[in-house]
């Protein structure tokens, strides 16, 4: 959402009023009105379901595990405050409120960069868990353990959080209405200045450019250790005879496979647009300030699909955990079932 406002504030100083009306008066804009009203509305109730869920700990999931899948799912529904929220809804439905005020909005900058880069770096975290905890045996025993899941998770939260906070000097009032600072528009010296430059390159490549590049790695070493390890498995248990017995070891690895894969795979699709806008405008040099319509609608339809990815995890669990789908059955029907049976004993 800052971003959008930024470009937009570049393409009236530099290409001038026509050009920044017809911007804001683009199909996509109605679209993403209509778009993040609906996220806000799925995505907030999803997550603090599976927050509520996975917290209970019945879900048949290692308590290590469970800790990366709360704090994912925490930060995901952070995202869905500051941006979707905080940043998108209040634009379009309250386009003039405090959050407009120059500090009160760049606060909401660090937040939501904060918040998107624990929600890509905590899946990041969950990836790495999930191959020691498959691919290297010995050092599972120490490493995929609840105080182990705590640290690494606190760490890596307050990280992000110092790395954003330089973010909230980078913006300056559009306008000053009685000594008191509105709107937040990215200072020019940060797209000249070479430490802001530096920092823009450290930022991108933090996220989400080196997550991509680990996530399919360790994915691709998963997979590599469980087909070697299920060849070996299957000849020292003579399947390779045709025999067919039941392994249940494979078979968990294979269900862990399957739940990890789920994840991963959604935020690199997910992600792949922004990924690609990214690369596009960096490789042909262009302005993002310059675009055409459809390129402007391209980026923004990656943006979409970002905050799309902060929606997605609470039904990944539904559709590959039986026990989590069970757990949702179960609370669900918990405020119902002293209604049927008043209704019950009432028909009686």
């Amino acid at each position: 959402m800052y971003r959008l406002r930024v470009q937009n504030r570049d393409c009236l100083q530099q290409k001038g009023t026509h050009h920044f009306t017809l911007t804001m008066h683009l199909p996509i804009q109605t679209a993403k009105k209509i778009y993040y009203t609906f996220l806000a509305i799925i995505g907030v109730p999803a997550n603090l379901l599976a927050i509520l869920i996975l917290s209970r700990g019945k879900c048949g999931l290692s308590n290590c595990t469970t800790r990366y899948l709360v704090a994912m799912a925490t930060a995901d529904l952070l995202v869905i405050i500051t941006e979707v929220i905080l940043g998108q809804l209040s634009y379009y439905y309250f386009p003039v409120s405090f959050l407009e005020i120059t500090p009160v909005c760049s606060v909401l900058i660090v937040l939501l960069r904060a918040a998107t880069d624990c929600s890509v770096w905590f899946t990041v975290t969950f990836s790495f868990d999930r191959f020691v905890a498959i691919c290297c045996q010995k050092l599972k025993r120490k490493y995929c353990t609840e105080t182990t899941a705590a640290v690494v998770l606190a760490t890596t939260g307050v990280l992000l959080c110092l790395k954003n906070t330089p973010r909230y000097f980078t913006q300056e009032p559009g306008e000053i209405i009685s000594n008191v600072p509105w709107g937040c528009y990215t200072k020019p010296s940060y797209f000249t200045d070479p430490g802001w430059v530096g920092f823009d390159w450290f930022h991108t490549v933090i996220t989400p450019l080196l997550p991509f590049a680990l996530i399919l790695s360790l994915n691709a070493l998963t997979v590599r250790h469980i087909l070697v390890a299920s060849r070996v498995r299957k000849g020292l248990r003579g399947q390779s005879q045709g025999e067919n017995r039941s392994d249940p070891e494979m078979e968990s690895r294979r269900k862990s496979v399957i739940f990890l894969f789920t994840i991963s795979g959604s935020f690199i699709l997910l992600w792949s647009v922004y990924v690609f806008e990214f690369l596009y405008y960096t490789i042909t040099g262009t302005d993002p300030s310059d675009y055409t319509h459809s390129e402007y609608t391209f980026a923004q339809v990656g943006w979409m699909l970002v905050n799309l990815s902060c929606c997605t995890n609470t039904f990944i669990y539904g559709m590959t955990q039986s026990k989590f789908k069970e757990q949702v059955k179960s609370l669900v029907n918990y405020p119902l079932t002293p209604i049927v049976q008043l209704i019950k004993k009432q028909n009686n």
